[in-house]
Parts: structure tokens; sequence; C-alpha cells
């Protein structure tokens, strides 16, 4: 079976406030879905038109039973999805309050998914696939840290483009520092890192502190000097997503910007992931990276003007028409 993209790590059901604008508290209903970075990236993955493997765990519950059936209405390949008896299946609660204000609960007590095995993943046919994309979020707890470096080394031996979203979460790491330790021992094995300022400087700076408190990096000059070093040391393509800024690309000793596409924000939730699926399917169609930054741009401006997540993601003419009219206006 040959397939384009493999996804590795979180899952979660997530629950959506249809109450946009209204203080959490005061939320009446919530619109359910599937999340995690990984899973998010298929289903964008699969929209735009590949064929992708979710490789995470669900437990033995309706909860794990409703994610699956969730993914194969998406056409993700499910197969792969063991289920971990006497676990459960995560779950997030995300309120909605424009422009800036996403409150965002994750109910992740020893989920299923951190409990994969090397066993699991001697089962999926790495063999046969394009891509693997890794979830910096796996490296925090559990067996999904050693099942992330065995696949990622697999993936190198057999010349398969690896992508790791560095899905910084800092409520699931033990200490400050644990993120960028882990982070960098597997970085060598990705042909392809994403992040925001935030994750690159909390996976590449010795003092990660107030990243992970929530805080915005302030010293810019010393973070873009960190991450032309890495790419330069680990021959790696960096992608640093800015939003409505665009993305600005780190490869080759030199910096490339891909212009944003601003649109009136209704949710930020997803946005991260619908870019990483644009980019990894226009990598996919043969691209250069900066025309791969750009529909990657324009499938995170689109999750983010949508209400939801998962069901945010979107189509690959629905991207094409929205970069047309943008074309056309220009």
């Amino acid at each position: 079976m040959t397939v384009d993209l493999i996804t590795v790590g979180r899952v979660s059901l997530d629950l959506f406030a249809r109450d946009i604008g209204a203080e959490f508290h005061n939320i009446t209903a919530f619109e359910t879905g599937v999340g995690g970075s990984p899973v998010n990236i298929a289903i964008g993955a699969s929209r735009l038109g590949l064929k992708a493997i979710a490789f995470t765990a669900v437990g033995d519950d309706e909860v794990g039973r409703f994610v699956r059936q969730f993914l194969r209405n998406e056409d993700v390949i499910t197969e792969f999805i063991p289920v971990k008896a006497g676990r459960r299946t995560g779950m997030a609660v995300v309120g909605v309050q424009p422009p800036d204000r996403f409150p965002l609960l994750f109910y992740r007590e020893n989920p299923a998914d951190i409990h994969l095995t090397i066993e699991d993943a001697k089962k999926l046919p790495l063999e046969e696939a394009r891509a693997l994309s890794l979830s910096g979020t796996a490296l925090s707890h559990g067996g999904a840290h050693d099942v992330s470096l065995f696949l990622a080394e697999g993936a190198s031996s057999r010349e398969i483009m690896t992508f790791i979203d560095l899905d910084l979460r800092p409520d699931q790491w033990s200490h400050p520092l644990a993120f960028g330790l882990r982070a960098r021992r597997i970085m060598p094995l990705c042909d392809v890192i994403i992040g925001t300022e935030e994750e690159f400087y909390a996976a590449l700076s010795p003092r990660p502190e107030a990243v992970m408190a929530g805080e915005k990096v302030t010293n810019m000059g010393d973070l873009h000097k960190r991450m032309q070093d890495c790419a330069g040391e680990h021959d790696a393509v960096l992608v640093l997503k800015r939003g409505d800024r665009g993305a600005r690309l780190y490869l080759n000793g030199t910096q490339r910007d891909a212009p944003g596409y601003p649109v009136e924000i209704v949710n930020t939730v997803g946005a991260g992931d619908g870019f990483a699926s644009g980019f990894i399917y226009g990598w996919s169609q043969g691209w250069g990276w900066e025309e791969a930054a750009r529909f990657a741009n324009a499938c995170g401006a689109l999750v983010v003007s949508r209400h939801g997540c998962a069901r945010a993601l979107p189509y690959r003419s629905e991207v094409e028409a929205f970069i047309g009219e943008r074309r056309s206006v220009a």
C-alpha cells in the first residue's frame, strides 16, 4: 500500500463552543470534532487529496469509536490505530472569543495516545510512505517518545521525507528545559521543522522559561541567529509560522519570506495544522519551498476565518479559489 503521509501523535475529542464571543462560564453548547495536531494534519492532507495514515491510539470506549469513525469519514486510514484497554482518549474544550481569546483546556491525564509502542509502529507500512509527520507533544510522555525516534530513524534510513511540527503545549512538559532537550534530539533526523517563534525559541534557547510560561519572544535577533545555525547544522528547512505576516523559510544559509493572507479572525485553533497540511501537500506536488509556503499560508488563513478546527480545514478546491480571488484583486 503506497501512502503519501503517516502522521504520528496525539488525538482528542474536541468540544468547540458554539457561543462565539461568550465568556467561558456562559457557554451553552459545544460542537464535537476531532483534534490533536497530528490527526488534524492527516485530515487536512486528506482533504487536499493525499492518502494519509493517522498513527495514534484511542481507548476502548465510545469516545475512541467516535474518533476513528470521524477519521474514516474524512478518508483518513485508521487501521493502524491501536485500542488501548484501560486507557481513555484525550479531550480538549475550547472557548471562542475572537479576535484573540481562545481559552483551551486539555484533559490528558495518561491518555491512550502516549501508550503507543514500537511493536505498534512496526505494523506501519513505513517503507511504502512518501513522508512522515511527527509532533513535538508526542515526545513529552510515555512510549510515544520512543516510537517517534524509532520511526524517524526508519524514515531517515529509507530517505523518506520527515517533517516535525514542534506543537508546543507547555502544560504537557515536566520542566521548561525538557521540551528543548527532546526536540533537539530528534531534529537531526528531520528534513523540515515547522513552528512558531515561541516554539522555536523553546526548542533552541538554553533559557526557555519565559516562553514556556506564556510570554512572547522579544529577542528576535537572537532567535533568528539560532534558527540559521540550526538549519545549517542539520541541513534542514526551518519553517517559521508568523500568522498574517506569512512564513519565513531558513535554508541553505538564506531566509526567504512567503507573504500571508490577512483575514477576519473567527478562531485561531487549528490554523497551524492547516498550514502544515498545506505545506506537506505543496512538497508532495514537487513545488518549491516558497510556493508550498504560500499555499500553506492560504490554508491557515481559511482555518482562522472559520469556526471549528478539524471541520474548518479546507479542501483543495477551496484553497485554489481563495488564492485565485486574491490574485484577481491584486
